[in-house]
């Protein structure tokens, strides 16, 4: 009987400890989790998806230093200034650069002998006030020009000089076969001669001298033909005479070619 209380006492002991350890469980599933600061550290991008969790042992990684990036800035393709060097009387390409902000072609500085110009042609003038003279046209050079020279090979007159801004010039009646030169001048000398700035007076008859030589062909042409046709009308009208003549003569019985003795 004295072991009975033992194993009641024991069986209490085993009871109480479960029951402690069941409510300490209980306990601990029931409680509310510790909550931990949140760090929050700002960069320089003013974002706050990166903090620091210390509590947690996660160390965020130091801000990333991003490098700037250069945006390309588009350009348009260059503008060339509207300038033709063969036209007279235009404004000079420096000036319009300075205008509109366009670009010249490369030119060589008024401290070096200009480049030669090119000439473009020796043509006889047919019609206006230069009629007979020949006209000489040429371009400009990519260079400082002051002043044009127009030459003449073998003749005993002087150079006959134009103004920077001129592109023909006129002559005298030439020879066919003649060489003429354009020849640049500015301050630091003359251009000289080349195989383009030089070139030989070819004759060719113009269009008005055509048409006169046409219409003086046409005129002949019309003559010979009016006397041709009045040359025909006229035998024309002597056979229809003779014709009548003849019947007149045959109709009538007491004509006779015969003389009555």
């Amino acid at each position: 009987m004295a072991s009975l209380p033992k194993n009641q006492a024991a069986l209490l002991l085993f009871a109480s400890l479960v029951i402690h350890f069941h409510l300490f469980i209980h306990a601990a599933s029931t409680s509310p989790p510790v909550t931990h600061k949140r760090t929050i550290i700002m960069t320089a991008f003013g974002s706050d998806d990166d903090y620091d969790e210390d509590d947690y042992g996660i160390h965020s990684p130091p801000p990333k230093v991003f490098a700037s990036v250069k945006t390309p800035l588009l350009r348009s393709k260059p503008m060339l200034c509207v300038y033709n060097p063969c036209l007279e009387k235009q404004d000079p390409c420096e000036r319009l650069s300075a205008e509109t902000g366009c670009l010249c072609p490369g030119m060589s500085g008024s401290d070096e002998p200009p480049h030669p110009p090119r000439i473009q042609a020796l043509t006889a003038v047919s019609e206006g006030n230069n009629i007979g003279k020949i006209e000489v046209q040429w371009c400009a050079p990519s260079s400082v020009v002051t002043s044009y020279k127009v030459v003449v090979e073998g003749a005993s007159t002087d150079a006959v000089e134009y103004g920077n801004d001129s592109r023909r010039g006129y002559l005298g009646s030439l020879e066919v076969g003649t060489r003429v030169c354009v020849e640049a001048v500015n301050s630091a000398g003359l251009s000289g001669s080349s195989e383009f700035s030089c070139k030989r007076y070819e004759h060719t008859a113009s269009s008005g001298h055509n048409l006169l030589v046409w219409v003086i062909v046409g005129g002949v042409a019309l003559l010979l033909l009016l006397v041709i046709t009045s040359v025909i009308l006229w035998r024309y009208q002597m056979c229809q005479r003779a014709k009548r003549h003849s019947a007149d003569g045959l109709g009538n019985p007491s004509y006779s070619t015969e003389r009555t003795l």
